[in-house]
């Protein structure tokens, strides 16, 4: 029993030591182990307080600034405020551009879920034309689908009140106040003052690269030709901005701050919109132009470029049928034909043609020549316009008469390069800079010129034939009206050479200081006093017992002026008859003159398109100018078209 025992206690013994040694080595891996997680979810976790600190010390401290901003940004809205547009007025404050404020009906598209079901709907609640449509789609083909387009304008008080019962069916619709350009006079002066139309891609690229993107924020329109163009930065303004806060669903709250806008400045011209007026209606139905200086300041009173086009069609986007109307007429009312145009001057040429030869001692003034009618050179006959020709000619008769023979021989005498450096300096064949853009440069002949024009060599040789033409204003002489009524102006005020220019002052809208445009000579030519005298009695001639002395019979004043007639197309040796040739084929007729001749208080250029003989065409409308700028009338009766000496 007691062996048994012992045995029992043995294996009792060997059995606890076995199972006291394995489950101590289990243990001691698995403490291992899990001390081991343990430490490193400890390094996660202090690296992860470590990146949180950073990071919130990165956003509450460093970026602070930024994220106040941000959340303000939030929560306050910046709300643009256009400024009124400055007026535009003429020399005696007749308002020419001024605005008028008037309710839009406006969508914004991408606040829209159906486009087409709200338009519909809006359709049934307020009058939407066609034409309202087409427009709508149009802009909004050329905006960002963010942007509040008009597809009603001018709504009326009713219209309004039956909108806003109705608001709570169309989201992404409202009515809104704004500012609208009115040209009052309409057609009347259209190409000096220009129009303002919706802001397109180019335009804000303009914007963009003169720094004035945050000046145009909520700017829907700008200014597209003339003074509205060239001074649109002035005419703008400065744009104001109120400071709204908004909720979470992005509808204001209550308004925080406000800055004012500052309207535009106000422009008041030179021009005088009466004798602008006047001078229109000159032209009846005739295509033309007119351009009247002062001399003494270079101050332009009438730009005249008919037919003209009503500006106020543009300002909520001229209608399709509007613009094919215009853009595709045989009138072409949208060419500015003052600056634009550039036509031979004809016989207006003459004039300038004759100072230069006495400048460069070519001829004196009682030196004749004998007219048979024609002038032979290099086998070809120039034909005199008065067969059998003037006889014996001095420069007097020359002008006065407008003898072709005499600036034949001239023009040969004179030689290209000597008579395109004296009209150069006279202003031809270049910008005379005026404030309009889009100003065309005209064609001043020269060897060099001609080898600039053509690409052939055969083409850029300049032959001495061809300055025979150039003398009396033909061949390749081209020049704008604007060009031709400086250089008249330049004589009248004896070689002293004004920029012309159709503002007279500046107005600030908030201090009310006039900036004056002051006159600015461009030059001072260099000519002898007695020569300018000779073609100032010449050009007096040509009024009182010359080519215009029909026009100007019984005139209250002495003027000076030319006659031109100038060729649209060759006749190859044949006689013209303006009854036998299609009116856009018939000769353009032309009239230069200053008035008052011994204080010239005006000068002007008159071109009319297809007019035939300038003495009966042009120089009739410059009576009608000077009589009602210098007297204050109409002329009593129209110069007749008989017995008128051709010119």
């Amino acid at each position: 029993m007691r062996d048994s025992g012992h045995r029992s206690d043995v294996i009792a013994e060997g059995f606890t030591l076995l199972a006291g040694q394995l489950p101590l080595n289990a243990t001691d891996r698995e403490l291992s182990r899990f001390r081991f997680r343990i430490a490193l979810a400890g390094v996660a976790v202090f690296a992860a307080f470590i990146v949180l600190i950073v990071r919130f010390v990165h956003l509450q401290v460093l970026q602070h600034a930024y994220y106040t901003t941000r959340a303000e940004d939030n929560r306050i809205s910046l709300v643009p405020i256009v400024p009124n547009r400055g007026v535009i007025v003429d020399r005696n404050g007749t308002v020419l551009a001024h605005n008028y404020s008037a309710f839009t009906l406006e969508i914004t598209p991408s606040k829209v879920v159906d486009l087409e079901a709200t338009i519909e709907g809006l359709g049934k609640v307020i009058e939407v034309l066609p034409k309202d449509r087409k427009r709508f789609r149009r802009l909004l083909e050329e905006s960002k689908n963010f942007e509040s387009l008009p597809i009603r304008t001018r709504l009326s008080e009713e219209e309004v009140a039956r909108f806003a019962a109705n608001r709570y069916l169309f989201p992404g619709v409202e009515v809104k106040a704004r500012l609208f350009r009115q040209y009052p006079l309409g057609p009347i002066a259209a190409h000096a003052i220009g129009y303002i139309n919706r802001i397109n891609k180019r335009d804000l690229e303009i914007i963009e690269e003169n720094e004035q993107a945050a000046n145009y924020k909520g700017t829907d329109h700008i200014g597209k030709t003339g003074l509205e163009q060239k001074y649109e930065y002035q005419l703008h303004g400065q744009t104001g901005y109120e400071q709204v806060e908004i909720d979470a669903g992005g509808r204001a709250i209550r308004s925080l701050s406000r800055t004012a806008p500052v309207q535009g400045s106000n422009l008041t011209l030179t021009l005088d919109v009466k004798l602008q007026e006047m001078a229109e209606k000159a032209f009846g139905d005739r295509r033309g132009a007119l351009v009247a200086i002062e001399p003494s300041s270079g101050g332009i009173l009438a730009l005249v470029s008919t037919p003209s086009f009503d500006p106020n069609l543009f300002v909520d986007g001229i209608r399709s049928d509007d613009w094919e109307l215009l853009n595709n007429s045989p009138d072409k009312p949208m060419l500015n034909r003052a600056l634009n145009g550039a036509y031979p001057p004809g016989s207006t040429f003459k004039p300038f043609m004759a100072l230069a030869a006495l400048e460069t001692g070519k001829r004196t003034p009682g030196q004749t020549i004998s007219d048979p009618g024609f002038f032979n050179f290099g086998g070809h006959q120039f034909r005199d316009d008065k067969k059998g020709g003037h006889g014996s000619v001095d420069m007097y008769k020359s002008i006065v008469h407008s003898c072709d023979t005499y600036y034949y021989m001239l023009a040969n005498d004179m030689g290209i390069d000597s008579i395109a450096r004296f009209m150069g300096q006279l202003g031809f064949g270049q910008r005379t800079e005026v404030d309009i853009e889009g100003e065309s440069e005209g064609v001043l002949p020269s060897p060099d010129w001609k080898k600039r024009r053509f690409k052939r060599p055969e083409q850029q040789k300049w032959f001495a034939g061809e300055t025979i033409s150039i003398g009396i204003g033909q061949g390749y002489n081209a020049y704008t009206p604007i060009q031709l009524a400086q250089a008249t102006a330049t004589v009248a005020n004896n070689g002293v050479m004004f920029r012309p220019h159709l503002v007279k002052y500046i107005t600030d809208s908030r201090s009310g200081e006039q900036t004056m445009i002051e006159p600015e000579p461009l030059r001072i030519l260099p000519w002898k006093r007695q020569n300018v005298e000779t073609i100032k009695k010449a050009m007096i001639g040509v009024n009182t017992a010359g080519t215009a002395a029909r026009a100007f019979a019984g005139a209250g004043y002495v003027s000076a002026g030319k006659t031109g007639t100038a060729q649209v197309f060759s006749l190859k040796g044949a006689e013209y008859r303006a009854s036998s040739i299609k009116k856009e084929l018939r000769d353009h007729a032309l009239f230069i003159a200053f008035a008052p001749a011994d204080q010239p208080k005006i000068a002007l250029a008159v071109l009319v398109e297809n007019g035939g003989f300038g003495a009966q065409s042009a120089a009739p409308i410059a009576r009608m100018v000077f009589d009602y700028y210098l007297l204050g009338k109409l002329p009593k009766g129209a110069a007749q078209e008989d017995d008128v000496e051709e010119d």
